[in-house]
């Protein structure tokens, strides 16, 4: 086992790029915002659905720092509790992706043979169909809509694409010395699939979650703008952003505010997952 271990750290890079202070920076704004969404009903916020005919498209002031939209209701809270719909899209989805592409991957990957063969051809089948139509498709007739079927939908169909990844990772990784070595010395499947191909494939499935994150909570928003996300009044950055449409020359603030924490999410998650590729030297597989 000892040297399975030296062998194991030969394949490793022995220095690894510092990971800086604006990776931090953007971890903490993730965190800031995930806190946030969870504890929206004690914090010291207004009612989202409250209609103030009084304060109608009203700008940012003292007791609306972001405004209010075209009913009366503040857009500082609605960002904030509309966060709540668009973070567990993304992660919820991602979650369903990985938690049956990663290990369809892994053991496709280390198997091979006609489970390998049958199993690609499926899912490269399944990729060959634009994603976003078929997700149009169902939630168009998949009524009424809610957060969990819309998480259920753009889940399943992450699947293909998570396999794909995790498939080529194991696939670099199923061939090394280390690995070759634990099989001639009788070492379970389970052992080699958990205690050597999962921790050195870990970096990359971790950048790929964090992208895939950023990239199905843009989906969400896509789908809110066509009216395919969840329904009003219940808010979301995407329905924020469509509803900002009618009064956007009267009140641009009701679309500049939730676009701006749309963006700023997405692009820490970018480079979030882009830093901690480069921080574990995590290249990208070519087959």
């Amino acid at each position: 086992m000892l040297e399975l271990e030296e062998m194991a750290l030969v394949e490793r890079p022995e220095k690894k790029k510092p990971l800086g202070p604006l990776f931090w920076l953007c971890v903490g704004w993730i965190a800031l915002n995930i806190f946030g969404a969870i504890f929206a009903n004690v914090l010291p916020l207004q009612n989202p659905l409250y209609q103030n005919y009084s304060a109608i498209n009203v700008g940012p002031s003292l007791h609306h720092i972001f405004g209010t939209d075209d009913i009366g209701r503040d857009i500082f809270s609605r960002i904030v509790y509309g966060s709540r719909v668009s973070i567990a899209v993304g992660f919820g989805s991602m979650v369903i992706g990985f938690g049956i592409g990663a290990p369809l991957g892994m053991l496709a990957a280390y198997r091979r043979g006609r489970f390998d063969t049958i199993l690609t051809t499926f899912m490269y089948i399944l990729l060959a169909f634009p994603a976003i139509i078929a997700t149009i498709a169902v939630l168009s007739f998949w009524t009424p809509r809610s957060v969990f079927k819309i998480i259920l939908v753009i889940g399943l169909a992450s699947v293909p694409l998570v396999y794909r990844v995790i498939r080529t990772a194991t696939l670099s990784v199923a061939t090394k010395d280390y690995v070759i070595a634990a099989k001639v010395q009788g070492a379970k499947d389970r052992r080699i699939l958990m205690k050597e191909l999962l921790p050195n494939i870990a970096p990359i499935g971790i950048s790929f979650l964090l992208i895939g994150i950023a990239t199905v909570i843009a989906l969400e928003g896509t789908l809110a703008f066509l009216g395919l996300s969840v329904t009003t009044p219940t808010p979301s950055w995407g329905n924020m952003i469509n509803e900002s449409r009618t009064v956007l020359q009267q009140n641009p603030w009701l679309a500049i505010f939730p676009s701006l924490a749309l963006c700023l999410f997405l692009l820490s998650l970018n480079f979030i997952g882009d830093r901690l590729r480069s921080h574990f030297d995590v290249t990208e597989v070519k087959l």
